[in-house]
């Protein structure tokens, strides 16, 4: 159960102040009564709430796939940058959804963002070995001994040591490389941490899957969508 102005606001449809404008003006019915109370308790799932003769659809989550653009943080907030949050229209930032793990500053690609908190947790936890792909462009040639360390694990400059990632090379010069890297843990800034164990630096970074989800190609940066049904099925299934 929960109350009636909480329900309707959330779900885009004006702050609570404007819900119980509506319940005086005899606008709200809950299975087809008018309802005045805009405090009442509602069980948003069995009942059927019409706010001016139009029956809201009741969701208690969101599961939003973002391309998450150049410059902006993976955050709720911030004082001083915008924020992946900022992107979003205000008929899903009422949800309060949060990003599910997070992509450096300049890290582009796919990013999850729900308020979900239990799925965010099966996503994040390395327990559960949630399979993280990027592309990767490197300032120096990338070789058969980069692969073999990443195989046994990096240890990164604090001392941990990663757990077994794959490291694919795309194409390799002298002058750079473009690799795919996957791991299944989310350290900070693990990619570029992890490349710089072997003496070489990330130059360009994109997140291209997340649990066998693989970013939207019709998404720009910037830009994001809902998932489909199998999309949340696929996570889920980790």
């Amino acid at each position: 159960m929960e109350r009636l102005d909480k329900i309707i606001s959330n779900l885009g449809y004006g702050s609570r102040k404007d819900v119980k404008s509506f319940a005086k003006k005899g606008l709200i019915e809950v299975d087809g009564v008018v309802v005045k109370d805009n405090g009442m308790l509602v069980d948003p799932e069995s009942s059927i709430i019409k706010v001016n003769g139009e029956e809201i659809l009741y969701r208690k989550y969101i599961y939003l796939m973002m391309n998450k653009p150049d410059g902006v943080i993976s955050a709720t907030h911030d004082n001083r940058d915008e924020t992946v949050v900022d992107l979003l229209e205000l008929d899903h930032q009422v949800f309060d959804p949060f990003p599910v793990g997070r992509l450096d500053k300049d890290t582009v690609g796919l990013l999850l963002l729900t308020n979900d908190g239990e799925l965010n947790h099966r996503l994040i936890s390395p327990k559960y070995h949630v399979d993280k792909i990027y592309y990767a462009e490197i300032d120096k040639k990338v070789d058969d001994s980069d692969i073999e360390a990443f195989k046994k694990g990096i240890t990164l400059d604090d001392g941990y040591k990663c757990l077994e990632a794959k490291l694919e090379i795309i194409s390799a010069t002298e002058k750079g490389s473009e690799v795919r890297v996957t791991i299944q843990e989310g350290k900070y800034h693990q990619v570029k941490r992890m490349f710089e164990a072997v003496g070489k630096k990330v130059i360009y970074l994109k997140r291209e899957e997340f649990g066998g989800l693989i970013l939207d190609p019709e998404l720009e940066e910037g830009e994001y969508r809902e998932l489909t049904d199998d999309e949340l099925a696929l996570l889920r299934s980790y």
